[in-house]
């Protein structure tokens, strides 16, 4: 049984399910978040998020006062970040990272910082960061030689959250070796997967490295659905075909690319370094792009049915979410198409069964949106919406598959 206690700044999509787990290991765990609705939910032992099996965990964290959720820090033997790093305004063309949640989290914990408490950042951050962030540290009088302070980024895909936060292999990156032998300890006690150290430079760019790596192979795919578009092919039966070679995996295009990960990462590889980061820069354009084009798409088509219809015709958009049969709408090329649509010349459905309430747009039932709708537009491979598809037939209705559903 752990006796020792961990604070988690920022109960997000990363933070609340890691404050769980750690205190489902025996930590007493401290979650802090800026929303006191937050707080308030997760000290009644539910969720604000959509993660499969993670309100069992934060229930029965709660329930055995293992995890307590408040507004400030405590004291701590460990001391977690995981708030935003999201993109600031551009620079040259070039979106900026913004690290001004790492370095406000840095200075609401540096008041509690004692000699042998560790400072990990899991947030995904650009190369430097930790430094920047031990820098700050030390302006604000705390002896950061008496402080184990690394980089380990999280690797989970959401969904499957609870799962790879104890199976992923980790990689810890120290400010010190001493620092990196420290945090391997503590991430020991309930990674089950191997605990890898690094320097924290190399840890940061590890991160950025696998997001960018899987942005430029979805730029593939994307890419290759719009020559083939243009040259009349089916492009899900040319990957089919294509795949069948022994050594080609080519993805399934999409709308874009959304997410919190891949959507922003890159963006920091080519800020630091535009003029090297060539190809990395090239893939977040086309998958920008795609997102452009499946917008004129559907305005062109919407056009084409005005004429056939002669009256405005009535659209749904299946989808929000940036990957399907989740809630998480962040950087989603889905939501943006939706807003889109919603400007154009028709009466508009949003079908998303993860989430119970949008800001922006009145929620529809599946079937009501499929039923309804002279055009059908696919965003999202969402398993209700595989279901639909299955049950129905669509003959008599335009349909525009932009996600690989049909």
């Amino acid at each position: 049984m752990q006796t020792k206690t961990v604070c988690v700044i920022g109960l997000g999509y990363i933070g609340l399910p890691t404050a769980a787990l750690l205190a489902g290991k025996g930590y007493q765990v401290v979650g802090v978040d800026v929303n006191p609705k937050t707080v308030e939910t997760i000290n009644k032992g539910q969720i604000h998020i959509v993660e499969p099996d993670l309100d069992a965990f934060v229930r029965s964290a709660v329930s055995s006062g293992k995890l307590k959720a408040q507004t400030a820090p405590a004291n701590a033997d460990i001391f977690m970040v995981c708030v935003p790093t999201p993109l600031s305004e551009k620079r040259d063309g070039i979106p900026q990272p913004d690290i001004s949640y790492v370095e406000s989290a840095v200075k609401s914990i540096a008041p509690y910082l004692k000699s042998g408490n560790s400072v990990i950042l899991e947030s995904t951050s650009p190369v430097g960061t930790t430094a920047a962030m031990t820098k700050v540290l030390s302006a604000l009088g705390v002896d950061v030689s008496k402080i184990h302070i690394a980089y380990c980024p999280e690797r989970v895909l959401p969904g499957k959250i609870m799962t790879e936060l104890v199976e992923n292999d980790r990689v810890v990156g120290g400010m010190t070796p001493s620092a990196s032998d420290a945090v391997s300890e503590f991430y020991k006690t309930f990674v089950r997967g191997e605990v890898i150290q690094t320097d924290a430079p190399t840890a940061e760019m590890c991160k950025l490295a696998e997001n960018s790596y899987r942005d430029v192979n979805i730029a593939y795919a994307n890419e290759l659905s719009l020559i083939c578009a243009n040259a009349g092919i089916n492009v899900s039966k040319l990957i089919e075909l294509a795949n069948r070679h022994p050594r080609v995996n080519i993805l399934t295009p999409g709308v874009g690319v959304g997410g919190h990960c891949i959507a922003v990462d890159p963006w920091f590889v080519v800020a630091k370094d535009p003029n090297n980061a060539r190809l990395i820069h090239a893939a977040r354009n086309v998958n920008d792009y795609k997102t452009e084009w499946v917008i004129a798409q559907i305005s062109e088509q919407l056009k084409q049915l005005h004429l056939t219809l002669k009256r405005k015709p009535k659209v749904a958009c299946f989808g929000l979410a940036f990957k399907p049969d989740i809630d998480d709408l962040r950087e989603s090329p889905a939501l943006l198409v939706a807003e889109k649509v919603s400007q154009m010349d028709c009466d508009l459905l949003v079908v998303e069964p993860n989430i119970d309430y949008h800001d922006s747009f009145t929620l529809s039932e599946p079937l009501k949106g499929y039923d309804s709708a002279d055009l059908l537009i696919f965003l999202v491979k969402h398993r209700q919406f595989i279901d639909l598809v299955k049950r129905t037939n669509p003959s008599g209705k335009t349909v525009l598959d932009y996600c690989g559903i049909l």
